[in-house]
């Protein structure tokens, strides 16, 4: 029997449990997952081994999780869409995530909008089916998505619970051609341990954090040293206003050290070593409408960068000199 190995890409709109379903099908936790929308921002490839079994051909499925659809209003929401139209070109297969536990609306119109302008194999995925009481109720919401894409077939699921999975998975094997392992074996993603790690720290904060703070956040590794046995890592969270930031510190620094912490212990059994963890907390408004400089700072509305100094303080160039931010909590056992 042939090896089979192809990209798979899951598509559908915020909160619809995509996350939650790239990290059930690998078995780790690679994509952070928050009941907040738009939590994914990046393209996030799991990988996952089938070994060659009872008959079963054995294979590589490159899972990608994207961020919702939506129609962006920021430049951050536009780098989002940029990402879900670019894992959607050449992947083999698409799972389309739809929340069965709510009505149709515009984002899952624009997800089928984006589908259709590919022309992909596709297999509708109703999600969350554990939630649905009646049923019945599935059969007329099968109908419907039928009518708007000529769906190869239709698995009814539990992300969370991870049922229904086993049958869409030997479907997904099927629909993918002969090829060879594009990664190794012991690799389950292609994101590095310093992307990894900045996601980590953002979750936390979406887990702590209310109202429009998480979405005013990002997560910027400034330090990332790898050791044997300890790592030492320097991030900085960018929020957009003072006030955001005095909430991210918190009282005496308490709501950071609870972030920080959290953060640490999940790092630590990521990377299985001792994680020494500095957070800052920096003000940049309006970073969503700007773009990432280089993947290492914020680029401001004049076009300067906000980038780290060699002491693991985050400093701003300006023409008046070096503007230093402020210190605000280190974690380490």
């Amino acid at each position: 029997m042939p090896f089979r190995s192809g990209f798979v890409c899951i598509l559908g709109r915020p909160n619809a449990g995509k996350s939650t379903l790239l990290n059930a099908l690998v078995g780790e936790k690679l994509a952070i997952i928050s009941p907040k929308p738009q939590t994914t921002r990046n393209r996030i490839q799991g990988i996952l081994h089938i070994p060659k079994r009872n008959g079963r051909d054995g294979g590589q499925v490159v899972l990608i999780d994207t961020p919702g659809v939506h129609k962006p209003d920021s430049s951050l929401g536009r780098k989002m869409m940029v990402e879900v139209r670019e894992a959607l070109e050449g992947c083999d297969l698409v799972l389309v995530l739809m929340d069965v536990t709510r009505k149709f609306d515009p984002r899952d119109g624009y997800a089928m909008d984006l589908l259709k302008q590919t022309g992909a194999r596709a297999f509708l995925v109703l999600n969350k089916v554990d939630l649905l009481r009646d049923k019945a109720k599935l059969l007329p919401v099968i109908e419907e998505y039928r009518k708007l894409y000529d769906f190869a077939e239709v698995f009814p699921i539990s992300a969370l619970k991870r049922n229904g999975l086993d049958e869409m998975l030997k479907k997904v094997m099927a629909a993918l051609p002969a090829g060879p392992a594009y990664f190794p074996e012991d690799q389950i993603t292609d994101q590095p341990a310093r992307f990894m790690a900045a996601e980590i720290i953002r979750e936390q904060i979406l887990v702590e954090m209310e109202e429009e703070i998480p979405y005013a956040t990002t997560v910027i590794v400034d330090n990332f040293e790898e050791g044997a046995r300890l790592t030492r890592i320097a991030a900085t969270i960018y929020c957009e206003r003072e006030g955001q930031k005095g909430i991210l510190i918190g009282k005496r620094g308490g709501m950071l050290k609870k972030i920080g912490t959290s953060a640490r212990l999940r790092i630590e059994r990521m990377l299985e070593t001792k994680v020494f963890l500095e957070l800052y907390v920096k003000v940049q408004p309006g970073w969503r409408r700007s773009r990432i400089c280089g993947g290492i700072g914020l680029e401001t509305t004049t076009g300067e960068c906000v980038e780290p100094s060699g002491d693991g303080c985050c400093c701003k160039r300006s023409a008046g000199g070096a503007e230093r931010g402020e210190r605000c909590a280190k974690e380490a056992e």
